[in-house]
């Protein structure tokens, strides 16, 4: 397949206010507890819309490398006082005082703000843009038609980044889809507007679940914990009037946990204790190129993957969230550069959009807490995060044995460019070996599981967003199985 040189027509750069999986975010105070009336119902965030920007006028200003030498706005004492001392519990909501979570209507946690639409007609361009600045579900929706009020389809990171790799000419097509996309590929190229309807078939959906706002929670919860990221809210004239997603049913027990006794007596418990996570982790080397870690991330169904040194040390979190920055042409150099200098890119954008140094933060321990790594999740608006080794808190026990067999990609391309060490990152000798994985899956089944209720496995949904199709990394990570394999 040709390589294109040149990114989506009239993408311009954004300068995006959140990221729910970005490799690094905004150390949060100590997380509290707020009611979800406040927390839930967020004003939404727009975007400006840049001039229109050629890869000749893009490669004039170049990402720099990390602010290295600034000292961290957040110390490693702190940081452990958060994990030693999680936030206490706050005063009960009145709202949902004396009520049983699962008896809650799913329509008393969504709002209309949450839902964006777009037509099958829309072009790619305004499709992102509309992405972009729905910060708050992170998400469109896909209608026929401006008249319909029905949803067919959804629109979101995991599509852009999908056909990001489609244009610059780093996917694998099979072999019935190889026309599309060279075709897709030259019409990018000749900034031709591409409506949403051609690109479905590079997109691959998880089931499409809605549910009437006047349902009970329950339901929810057994979705999500069954793997399923999101769920259309309608009225009973089957309008969408809310989107629901993992993210935000995990807010609302974190912030309103306390007015439930079965889910808050689940948070003083050790991870290690619950058993809760995944001991199969899909992780990408830091010195391998971006396109590495989007091409993985495509194939294997994923919304992020940890980026590790040669230690196996979590230095950082790629997410397709992050693609946002790359959906102008200046940023093509970024794809075969390192992922680490990625990561020094988010650092970049997010210091000088809030001000102050950003440590990555995606990483907890076998014995952190559940309220804990709750709190991580809800604070970086993740939906994963990596489990790391970590001393026994008891002096005469050993460290803690490695949770099962890691997959490394290797680097597959030797980098000429010279970025700063991993361990320059701030932060990042905060961090440990790689062990595990915890996602906000894995919680909300715990949840549902406590309470009684039978969520279906959720590998069986991992298995179908998996992409089937064969690429070069592939080989090494199925070879890698058993252990941690870093190859050059």
């Amino acid at each position: 397949m040709e390589q294109h040189s040149g990114l989506p027509s009239g993408m311009s750069h954004q300068n995006p206010r959140e990221s729910s999986e970005s490799s690094v975010s905004p150390i949060p105070t100590p997380p509290q507890r707020t009611p979800s009336s406040s927390s839930l119902h967020k004003a939404s965030i727009t975007s400006s819309h840049s001039h229109r920007s050629s890869f000749v006028e893009g490669l004039r200003g170049l990402p720099a490398s990390p602010r290295s030498q600034r000292h961290p706005s957040f110390t490693q004492s702190a940081l452990q006082d958060l994990i030693n001392h999680p936030p206490p519990a706050r005063q009960h909501n009145p709202r949902f005082s004396n009520r049983d979570w699962r008896d809650v209507a799913i329509g008393e946690l969504v709002s209309d703000d949450d839902v964006r639409w777009v037509d099958m007609d829309t072009s790619v361009e305004d499709a992102s843009m509309a992405l972009v600045k729905n910060t708050k579900s992170n998400v469109v929706l896909i209608r026929e038609d401006a008249d319909s009020t029905t949803a067919i389809s959804t629109f979101d990171y995991g599509d852009l980044n999908a056909y990001i790799l489609v244009v610059v000419g780093l996917a694998q097509p099979p072999e019935e889809l190889v026309d599309l996309y060279n075709d897709i590929g030259k019409r990018a190229q000749a900034r031709s507007s591409i409506p949403l309807r051609d690109i479905q078939p590079l997109c691959r959906k998880e089931t499409l679940i809605t549910l009437q706002g006047d349902e009970d929670l329950a339901q929810a919860v057994e979705v999500f914990g069954s793997g399923i990221h999101s769920i259309l809210v309608t009225n009973h004239r089957q309008e969408v009037v809310g989107i629901l997603s993992q993210l935000k049913l995990m807010e609302f027990f974190w912030n309103e946990g306390i007015n439930f006794r079965v889910i808050d007596d689940l948070y003083p418990k050790l991870m290690k204790e619950l058993g809760v996570g995944s001991q199969h982790i899909i992780a990408v080397n830091c010195d391998s190129p971006l396109a590495d870690a989007l091409m993985l991330m495509y194939q294997e169904g994923l919304t992020s993957v940890a980026v590790v040194d040669n230690g196996s040390n979590v230095v950082g979190n790629i997410s397709t969230a992050d693609v946002k920055l790359l959906i102008n042409a200046a940023s093509l150099p970024l794809f075969q550069n390192t992922c680490l200098h990625f990561i020094s890119v988010i650092l970049s954008e997010r210091g000088v959009e809030k001000g102050r140094d950003s440590f990555p933060v995606f990483y907890v321990t076998p014995y952190s807490t559940l309220a804990h790594t709750v709190a991580k999740l809800v604070a970086t608006r993740s939906h994963r995060m990596w489990v790391v080794e970590a001393p026994s808190p008891a002096s005469s026990a050993p460290n803690t044995p490695s949770m099962g067999p890691a997959v490394i990609v290797p680097n597959s391309t030797p980098s000429s460019h010279t970025v700063p060490p991993a361990s320059a990152l701030p932060g990042s000798h905060l961090s440990g070996r790689l062990t595990g994985v915890v996602t906000l899956t894995d919680v909300l089944n715990l949840f549902a599981r406590s309470t009684g209720l039978n969520p279906t496995d959720p590998s069986e949904q991992r298995a179908r967003r998996r992409r089937s199709s064969s690429s070069s990394v592939r080989p090494s990570m199925d070879s890698s199985r058993a252990s941690i394999d870093i190859r050059r």
